[in-house]
């Protein structure tokens, strides 16, 4: 948090926002699915790769940003299983950037501490895909500041499936397989991130209200905060104002809220409605 407010100063847009946040109630893992990469190119009626491309600028924003504000995980939902039926020109462009980003990013990860790592079937990459992948995952496995998930190749089923058929395959190798029983905890040991705690808050950007297949176990008790900007645009001031409006909210977890205990709780919603909560409360909001 320290080193946000030590990039900012009482001038920039974004101050008010920061020093809205409380440091002792950050999320610990934030999760975001990048969306509306195709609606931002469509509507500036260019082909569909210069949205993706216009969208690495704020991947680069919000990993700086999370690295300056001390949040413990970063996940980003990169390509999905599902994203193989989409056209191979496209998918492609896709890899083109992606191993871009891992080229010219290296730098500014090891900069920030930064660990990179991969969730999903990377098995099943492009081998000069995975390979790069690999590498600059080798080479910031020593660093020690936010961990950033590239979840690739994945979806939330799959991870499951994925998981159970771990456990399967354990028990029938150790020969005890009649007596398998699974568990939650036994699950979540095999899922692609263990060491990594489910996330706290999950950001939806383009305004749909989906989950898409993405972390589908780990988000149980996750606050949801959805907003119309297409990630292209997605700025420092967004992520920002998310994490304002989810330290407004009364986690629960299946059980009483501070209301039951006779304190005042912050309405909840889903929705970047969240933000007129922010904007009565005489913060800037751009």
């Amino acid at each position: 948090m320290k080193a946000l407010l030590e990039s900012l100063n009482p001038d920039d847009r974004d101050w008010d926002l920061a020093t809205a946040i409380d440091p002792d109630r950050l999320p610990a893992h934030i999760a975001i699915i990048m969306d509306g990469n195709g609606r931002w190119a469509r509507r500036r009626a260019l082909p569909r790769v210069a949205g993706h491309r216009a969208g690495v600028g704020p991947v680069r924003s919000t990993v700086e940003t999370c690295a300056r504000l001390g949040i413990e995980c970063l996940t980003l939902y990169a390509f999905s299983v599902e994203n193989w039926k989409r056209p191979k020109a496209e998918v492609e462009a896709l890899w083109r950037l992606l191993r871009y980003y891992l080229r010219k990013e290296l730098p500014e990860l090891q900069r920030n501490g930064v660990r990179l790592q991969a969730i999903g079937r990377v098995e099943e990459l492009p081998e000069r895909v995975r390979e790069e992948l690999e590498e600059v995952i080798a080479e910031t496995a020593s660093n020690r500041g936010l961990r950033v998930y590239l979840a690739i190749n994945y979806g939330g089923r799959s991870e499951i499936a994925d998981a159970v058929n771990a456990l399967i395959a354990e028990a029938r190798s150790e020969d005890r397989l009649s007596s398998l029983r699974i568990d939650e905890d036994a699950i979540s040991r095999r899922l692609y991130a263990p060491d990594c705690c489910d996330p706290d808050l999950l950001i939806r950007t383009s305004g749909e209200m989906r989950i898409s297949n993405f972390l589908l176990w780990q988000i149980a008790y996750s606050e949801f905060y959805v907003t119309d900007t297409l990630w292209p645009d997605f700025t420092r001031g967004d992520l920002l104002r998310a994490i304002v409006a989810y330290q407004r909210r009364d986690r629960r977890y299946g059980g009483l809220g501070l209301e039951a205990d006779g304190e005042s709780a912050a309405p909840v919603s889903v929705v970047a409605a969240d933000e007129d909560l922010i904007a009565a409360s005489g913060m800037s909001l751009r």
